[in-house]
């Protein structure tokens, strides 16, 4: 499916801090109680949908289909 999120990666530092790439560019930096959790919910899920999440890029690829939805087509 076109929208679905991909090109996401992640790694765990030395200190146990989480870094999520996207694309090869740096898209946030997990700290303190919120890595653990977010590695928890990686496991546990898709972890393209979960890292799209947690970086705020989770709802890229329906701005098209939406604009073209007939109640915004007059706008």
């Amino acid at each position: 499916m076109p929208g679905d999120p991909h090109g996401f990666e992640y790694d765990v530092q030395r200190g146990g801090d989480v870094v999520i790439t996207h694309h090869g560019r740096r898209a946030t930096v997990l700290r303190g109680p919120r890595a653990p959790e977010f590695l928890a919910e990686v496991e546990g899920g898709d972890p393209q949908q979960v890292m799209a999440r947690w970086t705020g890029n989770d709802k890229r690829g329906n701005e098209r289909a939406a604009r073209q939805h007939p109640r915004n087509r007059d706008r």
